[in-house]
C-alpha cells in the first residue's frame, strides 16, 4: 500500500460515497486508475465494508457509560454466558475483554440517567457472573476516530 491508496483510504472514510470522479481528482489520478485502485482494496479486503454513521445525539442517545465490569470467576464457560448476555442489550455499542484490574470494558449509549438506571436494574444487574460492575459518565468526548492507523 502506497501514499495514494493511503490518500483513497483518508477520502473515503471523510465520505465514503463520495463519487469515483470526485475521489480521482481528490487524490490526482484517472478516473479509472482510482477504480482500480480502490477495487484492489477491497479485493484485498482493506476495505471490508462501507457503512452509514448515525448521529446518535439526534436519535436521542444522549448520554455515554463507560462500565468497567469484573467477574467473580475468569473460566472460560463464564466468560463465554457473560458475552452471549452483554450481546443481547441493545444499548451496548463496544464490549471489550481486557487484561488488567476488571475484565470488560462495556460502552453503553442511553438517552439519559433515568433510563440508564431502568437499563442498569432490569438488566445489567442480572448479568451472569458479575462481581463488580462501576459506572462512569463521560463528559464530553475529545477524539473519535473509526481508523486512527492512517
Amino acid at each position: 500500500m502506497d501514499n495514494i491508496d493511503k490518500k483513497i483510504l483518508v477520502e473515503l472514510e471523510k465520505d465514503s460515497r463520495v463519487t469515483n470522479v470526485n475521489l480521482a481528482q481528490k487524490v490526482c489520478l484517472s478516473p479509472s486508475a482510482c477504480l482500480r485502485r480502490v477495487q484492489s482494496l477491497e479485493q484485498r479486503n482493506i476495505i471490508s465494508q462501507y457503512t452509514t454513521i448515525l448521529n446518535r445525539q439526534k436519535l436521542g442517545h444522549k448520554t455515554q457509560i463507560i462500565l468497567q465490569i469484573t467477574l467473580s470467576d475468569q473460566g472460560y464457560e463464564n466468560l463465554e454466558k457473560f458475552e452471549k448476555a452483554i450481546i443481547e442489550i441493545p444499548q451496548v455499542i463496544s464490549c471489550i475483554l481486557i487484561g488488567g484490574s476488571y475484565d470488560y470494558l462495556v460502552q453503553l449509549l442511553v438517552r439519559d440517567i433515568e433510563d440508564y438506571e431502568e437499563l442498569h436494574r432490569t438488566k445489567l444487574s442480572q448479568l451472569p457472573n458479575i462481581s463488580s460492575l462501576q459506572s462512569n459518565f463521560t463528559l464530553r468526548q475529545v477524539v473519535k476516530r473509526i481508523n486512527p492507523i492512517l
